[in-house]
């Protein structure tokens, strides 16, 4: 069990009470590891100190019940379906095998996602139905401004899949850009007239656009690369 402490003096004794006879039930042996930081990077430090081979994650307010820590359990047997409805269903509560680690282990970047490093090891990602309480005391840490800023750095910290769009959004205004030119002056010069200011203006910048556009989603595509490169993501991983 790995759980990222933050103010919750007066959470944890319940949290231990209501989590200790789940845990004699489901295991023979385990450890708790409580992480005293509210951050995510907690979450990392607990997850590489962990020596049993599967590890529960999950938040100190009792927004998680301990007993479902069952169901987490049976979940990971039976594996059901990946893909976007798991996306959608993410969540702080959640069981991994610890041979994924193994896929994040020399990660040294400042910017932490669990879930997107867990995505460089494996795509089996699967989701159950589990209850959610209510928090009993003290107020979320989990602002707008928090969950904004975490969604960014995951759209921006282990995809680039803005750098593909920028890119195709390039190529196809290079192209409409093009077409635009090329009919503007065969127009012209089939009625034998110079060609006019206005629709040949407006498609050469739609086409010089594009061509930008374009070449700054190929350059970052390297930067991407390199970006992957320093925070030491595996070529492989050996099971």
């Amino acid at each position: 069990m790995v759980i990222h402490a933050f103010n919750a003096a007066e959470s944890l004794q319940e949290l231990v009470q209501r989590m200790e006879p789940e845990l004699r039930e489901q295991c023979t042996e385990c450890d708790v590891t409580l992480v005293n930081d509210g951050q995510r990077n907690a979450l990392l430090v607990g997850i590489r100190a962990a020596e049993q081979d599967l590890i529960i994650t999950m938040d100190d307010d009792l927004q998680h019940p301990p007993e479902e820590i069952s169901t987490l359990i049976a979940a990971l047997i039976v594996q059901k379906a990946k893909g976007a409805e798991t996306a959608r269903r993410i969540d702080a509560f959640r069981i991994l095998r610890r041979v994924l680690r193994e896929g994040f282990t020399n990660f040294s970047g400042p910017l932490v996602s669990i879930d997107g490093l867990l995505t460089w090891f494996t795509n089996r990602f699967g989701w159950v139905h589990v209850a959610h309480e209510a928090q009993k005391r003290g107020e979320s840490n989990y602002t707008f401004n928090r969950l904004d800023a975490h969604a960014l750095k995951l759209v921006t910290g282990f995809s680039t899949l803005p750098l593909q769009i920028a890119s195709w959004i390039g190529f196809s205004t290079l192209i409409f850009g093009f077409l635009a030119m090329a009919y503007a002056l065969v127009r012209n010069l089939i009625e034998g007239a110079a060609p006019a200011g206005f629709p040949f203006l407006v498609s050469s910048i739609t086409f010089f656009s594009g061509a930008q556009l374009m070449a700054l989603g190929i350059i970052g595509e390297y930067l991407a690369r390199a970006h992957f490169r320093i925070m030491d993501r595996p070529a492989f991983v050996v099971r």
